[in-house]
């Protein structure tokens, strides 16, 4: 079999074709791929890499280069469009992600008051530009652009608490806010995918069976993460669910993704039972590569694998304590299994 890109990789993978190992990636955004270690030897260090577009594309391309992951991923955070839209953010420091420290809403019913994501400006500019910087590159390694899930940035707009008594009382208001969400989602994705992303995530940390419940996960997070999908033409589409799954299962193929990404918690042997027609992507254990020995790690991986994970990846974004060595060797161990189909 001959040798396969990273990229050329990942699409025959996502086209169910047989390959030489699984890819091993991590997509960034809320599914962080970096941290202290990879910054400070390539001198690209949190926070000025979340705001400066050479940075952030080099902090990308240093951690591949060092034998991690077989893909580039920015941003390294789940913020960039919150504060676009209003929300005021802390950027965090060496250690820490950016996070919302205030939100711009406090009622759904209050659309009027945010502002539209502009692609020209901005945290949303510097990660256009970061791909772009990465596509020219050239190297044959997939980009994955990122976006964070409606219901997470709708969480983050206005109090999750708030929202989720307004989605019960009164969803037509909800459905309001969920529809400027997504209509801005598009933009950024589109905007990703022109300047050179191979592929799309949308991470939902908050739109989860476990916070909304089965009804509401397929009213607000199925329905408006396939109105973004839908209206964005790029060769790899990733959907992310954080938590537990048990509740959604039956819902999960509802999503219009070709690769499902999922928490830990969730077996992979299971999970793969309700999504036969999706590519399952995950699960490694953020916990793990973060505190456990290399020996550990590749257990994880060869577990994963042999539960029939088509895509080996972290469960959700990296601590920033995770060792290198442990992320070098999440990839290594996928290139001891000879043949996937």
């Amino acid at each position: 079999m001959s040798a396969y890109t990273p990229k050329e990789r990942l699409l025959a993978v996502v086209h169910k074709q047989p390959v030489d190992k699984p890819p091993c990636i991590c997509p960034g955004g809320m599914m962080n791929m970096v941290f202290q270690e990879i910054m400070e030897k390539s001198n690209y260090l949190w926070p000025e890499a979340h705001v400066d577009p050479e940075k952030m594309a080099g902090l990308a391309y240093a951690l591949n280069e060092a034998g991690g992951f077989e893909n580039y991923g920015v941003p390294f955070c789940m913020t960039v469009e919150a504060e676009a839209m209003g929300a005021k953010v802390n950027m965090g420091n060496l250690l820490s992600e950016p996070h919302v420290v205030e939100s711009p809403l406090a009622s759904s019913t209050r659309v009027d008051l945010l502002q539209p994501l502009d692609i020209n400006s901005g945290r949303v500019k510097v990660v256009i530009e970061a791909i772009k910087l990465l596509k020219a590159k050239n190297t044959g390694v997939p980009i994955i652009g990122n976006l964070t899930g409606p219901v997470s940035i709708a969480g983050t707009l206005v109090d999750m608490s708030v929202l989720l008594k307004e989605y019960l009382k009164s969803p037509a208001q909800a459905e309001k806010l969920m529809e400027f969400i997504v209509a801005n989602l598009i933009a950024f994705g589109q905007a990703q995918i022109e300047a050179g992303a191979d592929a799309i995530c949308i991470s939902e940390p908050s739109g989860t069976g476990e916070i909304l419940g089965p009804q509401r996960f397929r009213a607000f997070s199925v329905r408006y993460v396939n109105n973004v999908l839908d209206a964005l033409e790029v060769p790899v589409k990733i959907v992310h669910i954080c938590g537990a799954l048990k509740s959604v299962y039956e819902i999960i193929q509802e999503f219009h993704c070709d690769v499902f990404s999922f928490d830990s918690i969730v077996p992979v042997q299971v999970i793969k039972q309700y999504i036969p027609d999706i590519i399952v992507m995950g699960n490694i254990s953020t916990h793990a590569l973060g505190t456990m020995s290399p020996d550990k790690v590749t257990s994880l991986v060869k577990s994963a694998m042999s539960k029939g994970a088509d895509i080996i990846a972290p469960a959700c974004g990296l601590s920033t304590t995770t060792p290198l060595i442990n992320v070098q060797t999440m990839v290594a161990a996928t290139k001891e299994k000879t043949t996937v189909n």
